[in-house]
């Protein structure tokens, strides 16, 4: 019985010293949730003004520019897939890599082939465990991206997309779409070429802005064009990575604190176990003193 006791004792020492761990992941991820909701709501202006500004240039001018023509013989596109650096949470990284897995099936229907690009470790180890070439990846930042980390992804896959040969015809994007602190949902959509009448807006802009005002274009359409649209397309990664750090924080601290929870109730229940343990011992104990007694007062009563 002794033993047995030990045996929960350590037991609960150790998953109460696993609780502590937990719950300090869950309290920090908790902090950096706000700070990743401000910098997602601090780069939605400048994404929708900028939004708009290239949907101006494109519908409001003759000019043809290679990130919004349409291949009709297209045969490569690359997917971008952001996750996470780190693991414990919960089904954050996987819900997206299936998200690309999908796509990428859906594009390869289509018989297109797939270039791979990865941000995040968990991503990276995914396909590298399972022998799946990656064409470019960048880790160490997912949990708290800048707009330099942004312009450095983009700046790979414009290359791609404007090589003359070897390059790819479309770019999609694969992130996680943070709706709220309970609900994080993986999304894909296609960024180049741009699809002008799939161009969204925040509720916020559309309501200011119905009707686009009158562009003068300086020194051509066709230059504002080759100023604007990297811009797009790293604000549209930017505000991705921004939107996916926001989700990762969310689903790491519901991960925590279900564990947490269950750690507490894993303590009640070997404590319940313990108690039991002692409890028997103790009435073993008492039942060996009693029987000694008895058999003391029965020597005793022979003898004489």
């Amino acid at each position: 019985m002794g033993a047995q006791l030990r045996v929960y004792k350590r037991r609960i020492r150790s998953v109460t010293a696993t609780k502590k761990i937990t719950k300090a992941m869950e309290m920090i991820s908790a902090s950096r949730i706000v700070k990743a909701q401000r910098a997602v709501a601090a780069s939605t202006p400048y994404a929708d003004e900028l939004t708009r500004a290239v949907t101006a240039v494109a519908t409001r001018s003759n000019a043809k520019h290679p990130l919004t023509t349409e291949n009709p013989n297209a045969t490569t596109a690359a997917v971008l897939l952001i996750t996470a650096d780190r693991g414990l949470a919960g089904g954050y990284s996987t819900n997206a890599i299936k998200q690309a897995v999908s796509l990428s099936e859906r594009l390869r229907a289509e018989g297109k082939d797939v270039v791979t690009y990865i941000v995040g470790r968990k991503g990276v180890s995914y396909y590298n465990f399972r022998d799946l070439k990656v064409a470019g990846s960048w880790t160490g930042f997912s949990d708290k991206p800048t707009y330099g980390d942004a312009k450095a992804v983009a700046s790979d896959l414009i290359e791609a997309f404007t090589a003359e040969t070897g390059g790819v015809d479309e770019l999609h994007l694969v992130s996680t779409k943070f709706v709220s602190m309970l609900t994080q949902n993986a999304v894909d959509a296609r960024l180049l070429p741009l699809k002008l009448d799939e161009v969204e807006l925040s509720d916020e802009s559309k309501a200011k802005h119905e009707i686009f005002p009158l562009y003068d274009f300086e020194p051509s359409a066709e230059g504002v064009l080759d100023a604007l649209l990297p811009r797009y397309v790293e604000s549209r990664i930017y505000n991705a990575l921004l939107q996916s750090a926001a989700s990762e924080h969310a689903a790491r601290r519901r991960a925590m604190k279900s564990a947490t929870d269950n750690a507490g109730e894993l303590i009640k229940s070997l404590t319940r176990l313990a108690n039991s343990a002692r409890q028997a011992e103790i009435t073993q104990e008492i039942s060996e003193i009693v029987g000694g007694a008895n058999a003391l007062a029965d020597a005793s009563a022979g003898s004489e």
